[in-house]
């Protein structure tokens, strides 16, 4: 699989609270259906993604970059649809309306660089860039420009 685009997604299981294992549990196919009234909405849903970052900057890999992650649904890139035949997926723990952390934005850009640096990774886009009207993640609480800023920043490799 060719990457040539990032693609930014938030979720917290259960909706809104952070730190617990119902997002990896979900990635890893192991969620326990009756733990929380929400997660039963889930249930026959078969999703993953490549990585996930936590609220202190935990990074979690689930699925190799080599691999198709099911993380963009039905989506279009640049006239290009199916995002998920070449892009890579990266979840951040959080909400459309809760900040982000400045550890998650500092492994974000970290990961992007060092994923620039092995795949020809042109774009970085939002959930909601590649399927507008579906989906709105990672929200209006995600600084872009915080976010390009501190690409731009890293030193050269």
């Amino acid at each position: 699989m060719t990457c040539s685009l990032l693609v930014v997604h938030n979720i917290s299981l259960p909706p809104g609270e952070f730190g617990g294992d119902g997002v990896i549990d979900l990635f890893l196919n192991r969620l326990d259906f009756s733990a929380h009234p929400y997660y039963e909405s889930l249930r026959g849903l078969e999703v993953s993604s490549h990585f996930f970052v936590r609220r202190d900057g935990e990074l979690i890999q689930f699925v190799p970059c080599e691999l198709r992650a099911w993380h963009a649904g039905e989506s279009c890139w640049r006239s290009r649809q199916r995002c998920n035949d070449f892009s890579i997926g990266v979840e951040l723990e959080g909400t459309d309306e809760v900040a982000y952390t400045d550890a998650q934005y500092a492994q974000l850009s970290r990961l992007t660089g060092e994923l620039r640096d092995r795949y020809p990774i042109e774009d970085m886009a939002g959930h909601c860039h590649i399927a507008p009207g579906r989906k709105t993640d990672p929200g209006l609480a995600f600084d872009w420009a915080r976010y390009r800023s501190l690409i731009a920043a890293q030193p050269e490799r």
